[in-house]
Order: structure tokens, then sequence, then C-alpha cells
């Protein structure tokens, strides 16, 4: 980013701030989690601007001080790299916990569809509550994987390096569990229009439905994010 030259000094409080343009092209740049990348770029500008008051304190117009604190922290383009890997980490994170999260309803899915109907005579529904079933315990192998990524990523990434493809494998991870969820749902759809206890089977039908909004947004993020070009050696969370 380049700070244009000034004739007189600038109000920091001016909402043409240079400081203000540099965090609002470092957010335009980055993907992830709002509230991560929110904090990210907060704290990159709280930086930045005590090393501009810092060198504004020596003497000298405010542009000239920006402009030398942002030779020190680095223009957008050189911090873009080590922060979208730090919040690439933070999407995978997110997705793994929100699979990790919805794996009880699938849980609730799989019992339910393993319920015999009160009129078991029907082929159809039968098929339908196996399928979702299996599905059901597709996604909860997903889930697994989803819990050992946040203790991988969490306390044990302070000891353990944290695998360069790990953020793809959890993005790919979160949409079979979100594709799983959307074919239970589908599955107990039909095996609820044709049993006669269709309202417990209805039930574990918005269950998985409302599993699967939940994850397949945040996988699709995660998918996105994965993609990104980052280096190996930039900075982790």
């Amino acid at each position: 980013m380049t700070i244009a030259p000034a004739t007189g000094p600038l109000d920091p409080l001016d909402p043409h701030d240079p400081l203000d343009a540099y965090a609002a092209e470092l957010a335009a740049a980055l993907h992830g989690p709002a509230r991560a990348k929110a904090r990210l770029v907060e704290e990159i500008r709280g930086g930045l601007a005590d090393t501009a008051d810092a060198h504004a304190e020596r003497g000298g117009p405010y542009p000239d001080a920006v402009r030398a604190a942002v030779r020190e922290f680095g223009t957008v383009e050189e911090l873009v790299p080590s922060c979208q890997r730090e919040l690439t980490l933070a999407q995978a994170r997110h997705t793994a916990r929100a699979v990790a999260l919805t794996a009880p309803f699938l849980v609730a899915c799989w019992y339910l569809a393993l319920t015999p109907a009160a009129d078991p005579t029907g082929s159809a529904p039968r098929a339908a509550q196996l399928l979702a079933a299996h599905l059901a315990g597709v996604a909860i192998g997903a889930a697994l994987l989803a819990a050992a990524t946040l203790a991988v990523t969490g306390t044990l990434a302070r000891r353990l390096p944290t695998p360069p493809r790990l953020p793809l494998l959890v993005a790919w991870t979160g949409t079979t569990a979100g594709v799983a969820m959307a074919v239970t749902t589908l599955a107990l759809a039909v095996a609820s229009a044709l049993a006669t206890n269709w309202p417990l089977l209805a039930c574990a039908g918005a269950l998985a439905a409302a599993s699967h909004a939940v994850v397949a947004t945040s996988a699709r993020a995660c998918r996105r994010c994965a993609r990104l070009p980052v280096p190996r050696t930039a900075r982790t969370a």
C-alpha cells in the first residue's frame, strides 16, 4: 500500500486516515471467519497506529509517520500470506467445530431411523431408514476426524507442527458430512411420508436439514480458504 504525501499534518481522526485505508485494504484481501478476520485486522491496525504515533512524537508530519510504520510492519501484500494462513487455520477449526457439534443431531437421526415403524409392512420406509442410518454413520466418522482436528490445531499445535494440507482435508471432510446430512434428510423425508410414525422421522429429517445448512456453509468457506496459496513458513495461530 502506498501512502500519498500531504502538504500538512493529517488528523488521525479524519475519515480518510491512511491507517483506516490500510486496514480496509487488508480486510478485503483476506478470507476467513468474520470475527477472526476482524480481530486480526484490528490487532494489526492497532499496532500500526501505535508505531505511527511513536514516529509522530519524534517530529514530522503524520503521513510520514504512517509511512515509516508501514515500512516496519510491511505492506498489505507482504502481510496477506501470513495473515491468510492464520485465518485458514481458523476457518478449518470453525468447520471442524461445526461438524463436531452437529454430530449429536446425526446420532439422534440415526437412532430414530432405526426405530421400528408402527406399520413395518412397507419396504420403502425401511430401506430409507437403513440408508439414513448408514449416511449418519459417515457423518459420525467425519465428526471424529473433526474432533481430532480441533485437538491438533488447539493445545497440541504448540508442540506439534500443523500439517499444511490439514485445512483442505477438513474442508472435504465437512463437505462429505454435509452431503451425508443432505441425503439423510431426503431419506427421512421419504420414510416419514410412507410410515405411520412420521412425526419422529420428520423431526429427524428437520434436524438433519439444519445440520446440513450449518456444515455445508462452513465447509464451502473452508474449501475457498484452503485453495488460497500461502507459504508453509507463514505464522500460525
